[in-house]
């Protein structure tokens, strides 16, 4: 019996040498000690061994058994050892190199213009409103006292929703301040801030551009708020005290009077010439830039919201936002701001 226990010991130990992975460690192990294995058969043929033998050759097998065990265990750590280190020979890492910085986006020019301008606002007391994308004809033209038979409801200037009766991709934010207007009692100062959707395209239009538009309404609200309203906030977008502003007499049909805002060039400061004497080309020598849409809320447009006209006045102006960054940062045409071109986005 001790030598049947030798024999298998020395069998168990030759094949779990050469075994070279962990799944064949694991049939050797069920094989040789498993609950049906090897040596649970020496084990059960204990019991025909006379009383001194058994407690001889049963040591002897419980040692043996305890010993390939143990080499199982060190056959299984081995194996391992030696997969890390194919691992580590394939994958290494030399933790004294540098390591890469990764690339780290930033906000969007206009985005951070759009987040400078509730900063400027804020601070006068206005908050910001939002609204949808796509709007419906009550809301982007009815309300906003513009006919039916207005040019700005052209298929020219204004896409439709195909198959979605009386429904636009908004032409303006201005649906915004009556969406606003119509839940909120006055006094009213916010701003509307997005996108907006007109067929144009050159150099300074595009058929998505951003726009933000203003509006104020209270008891007394006059000219004059509209004026320094204006006055302040083109000051603090081209950070420049000295601009100035003018009001030209236009029209639009949700203000009355209605008006286009001029400011002083941010460039030549109204000289109409840079420093060294040459022509200003932003604002063609004339000293001014044409800048805003602006004007005292036409009465419909407060009745069509539930304002009494006659006790509440107010005022309302739009800046194209594409155009404003356009002019404060020297940039030539506005397709850049949709190209993704790092090396002019990482500029900003």
């Amino acid at each position: 019996m001790k030598s049947k226990i030798e024999k298998l010991k020395s069998e168990m130990l030759t094949v779990l040498k050469k075994a070279d992975s962990h799944d064949t460690v694991r049939d050797l192990e069920i094989k040789y000690l498993g609950r049906k294995g090897l040596f649970v058969d020496i084990m059960k043929s204990l019991k025909d061994l006379s009383d001194e033998d058994k407690r001889t050759v049963g040591k002897l097998a419980n040692e043996t058994k305890t010993e390939l065990e143990v080499a199982v265990q060190k056959r299984y750590a081995e194996l391992e050892m030696a997969e890390l280190g194919e691992i580590a020979e394939k994958e290494w890492l030399d933790v004294t190199v540098p390591g890469k910085k990764p690339l780290i986006g930033h906000r969007h020019l206009i985005s951070k213009f759009m987040d400078d301008l509730e900063v400027i606002f804020a601070k006068m007391g206005f908050a910001v409103a939002g609204g949808p994308d796509i709007e419906t004809e009550h809301y982007c033209f009815n309300q906003l006292n513009i006919p039916p038979d207005h040019p700005a409801r052209d298929m020219q200037d204004t896409f439709w929703i195909k198959n979605l009766k009386d429904t636009v991709l908004r032409t303006q934010t201005s649906p915004v301040q009556i969406r606003y207007m119509e839940s909120h009692e006055p006094p009213v100062r916010i701003i509307a801030m997005g996108r907006t959707f007109r067929k144009d395209s050159d150099a300074t239009h595009s058929p998505m551009f951003h726009q933000l538009e203003g509006l104020m309404v209270d008891e007394n609200v006059s000219m004059a708020n509209l004026k320094a309203v204006m006055t302040h906030v083109l000051q603090q977008i081209f950070e420049d005290p000295s601009i100035k502003t003018r009001f030209r007499i236009s029209y639009f049909p949700f203000v009355e009077p209605g008006m286009e805002v001029d400011c002083t060039c941010p460039i030549c400061h109204g000289d109409g010439k840079i420093s060294d004497g040459t022509p200003c080309r932003l604002c063609k020598q004339c000293g001014w830039l044409e800048i805003a849409g602006a004007g005292m809320v036409h009465p419909q447009v407060l009745e069509n919201v539930g304002y009494d006209s006659k006790k509440y006045t107010g005022f309302a102006f739009g800046l194209g936002l594409d155009r404003m960054v356009m002019i404060k940062y020297r940039i030539n045409h506005l397709r850049l701001f949709f190209e993704n071109d790092l090396r002019f986005i990482r500029q900003f």
